[in-house]
């Protein structure tokens, strides 16, 4: 038999289809196999396909053959992901805050190109995550990108840093005056990319919220901060940190409930100081950022806690409340 001119495109059209059209569920026959092939401009006859299939399969591709009365055919066994796997990076891509609506469709049709047709189906799933509005910053992806490069050349970066105004518009802070900074992580925290760099002009390491910081652009200059970076432990930071707002930061000493021992350690981490003081009562020291963010977070728990030391932090959150009342207050 003459070989077509796109013989040479035969075992790539061989694979797709298995990875596209079949599963254990669903098989292509020698046939079916030959008449796709027939399609695409491509002559084949049966022992040429067992040839192929047995060259894939030499070459690693996990190709099952089906002999059976009711179906015969060929099937994809194995793939990169499995389904399980597929639904969860679709379901984490669904609920993540820092990715846009338009972005999460376009990974999750390339996420489907992964398994057959039909198990695809199956990746169409919707997420709903109570509170949780996508990020409107399409660059984010690309910032994110270039920051690992500035990471890695140690180099500093320059980025504009964006406000929401009462027209839900994002506007640069400062005028649009582009901020310089070294970078040397990026942290993960309550649904939130940040960048935890070292500022030179404030002598001290800050953080970034990523989908707030625009026009992110490689500078020459070499990073700073490496020493200050090199003592910072980024797990307590970030777990001293609420709602990654800055303050000061204290030695607290909290009393609370046995039935907010799992919130403390869910917070706080498995290494916490946690003492049992008398039946159905706890302490924990921790390091906490003050901050009306931390403020917010005990008074969201309740009577159940209380700040037993310093008395100077204890005296704030009491003025902390109280300004909070007063401010509920009818005129």
């Amino acid at each position: 038999m003459a070989k077509s001119s796109n013989q040479k495109l035969k075992l790539l059209y061989i694979i797709r289809m298995l990875e596209q059209e079949t599963d254990e569920s669903h098989l292509l026959s020698t046939q079916e196999i030959i008449s796709r092939l027939s399609e695409n401009g491509i002559r084949a006859e049966r022992k040429s396909i067992y040839d192929d299939i047995n060259c894939l399969i030499d070459y690693g591709y996990d190709v099952i053959q089906v002999q059976s009365r009711a179906n015969s055919g060929y099937y994809l066994a194995s793939r990169e992901f499995e389904l399980a796997e597929l639904k969860l990076l679709v379901d984490v891509v669904q609920s993540s805050r820092f990715i846009t609506e338009k972005k999460s469709r376009a990974l999750i049709r390339k996420l489907e190109k992964l398994t057959s047709k039909r198990e695809a189906s199956q990746l169409q799933r919707q997420v709903f995550v109570a509170g949780r509005a996508k990020t409107e910053n399409e660059s984010i992806y690309y910032s994110v990108d270039a920051i690992h490069t500035a990471i890695r050349d140690n180099v500093q970066i320059s980025f504009t840093y964006l406000d929401w105004t009462a027209d839900k518009q994002m506007l640069p802070r400062r005028d649009g005056k582009c901020y310089t900074v070294s970078p040397w992580a990026l942290l993960w925290q309550d649904e939130n990319y940040y960048l935890v760099a070292y500022d030179d002009q404030a002598h001290g390491i800050k953080h970034y919220r990523v989908d707030k910081m625009g026009a992110v652009q490689l500078t020459k200059q070499s990073r700073l901060g490496g020493e200050q970076y090199r003592e910072l432990d980024l797990a307590k930071y970030a777990g001293q940190t609420f709602g990654m707002f800055g303050g000061r930061v204290e030695t607290v000493t909290l009393q609370f409930t046995d039935r907010l021992v799992g919130v403390m350690l869910d917070r706080f981490g498995k290494e916490s100081n946690i003492r049992k003081k008398a039946d159905g009562i706890f302490t924990i020291r921790i390091q906490a950022a003050i901050s009306g963010q931390f403020f917010g977070w005990l008074s969201g728990i309740g009577k159940d806690v209380k700040i037993l030391a310093p008395e100077n932090v204890r005296k704030e959150y009491i003025q902390w409340l109280q300004d909070v009342l007063i401010s509920q207050s009818l005129p």
